[in-house]
């Protein structure tokens, strides 16, 4: 098995586990279940933006997005939190 063939196989596992999470987007039984399935989904997309890095030869810019986008998704997650709290 090569490190392609691996870093294949680790994104379509992430992305098949993010399967529950979007069931709790959709069905979940109050809004802050469904804030914190967006955040595990946030945070899975910024794992899978490495491994495509390691697929692409290119990991210092795709750990650059990665750090970008998790940072924005917590960023957002505070948000949605204090707006709910009130």
């Amino acid at each position: 098995m090569t490190v392609d063939d691996f870093s294949v196989f680790v994104g379509a596992a992430l992305f098949v586990l993010m399967l529950p999470a979007l069931h709790r987007v959709a069905v979940g039984p109050t809004v802050f279940d469904r804030v914190v399935a967006v955040n595990i989904i946030g945070t899975k997309t910024a794992v899978v933006l490495v491994v495509i890095g390691t697929l692409f030869g290119r990991l210092d810019m795709f750990v650059d997005f990665a750090l970008t986008y998790a940072l924005l998704n917590f960023v957002a997650s505070l948000a949605t939190a204090r707006y709910l709290s009130r």
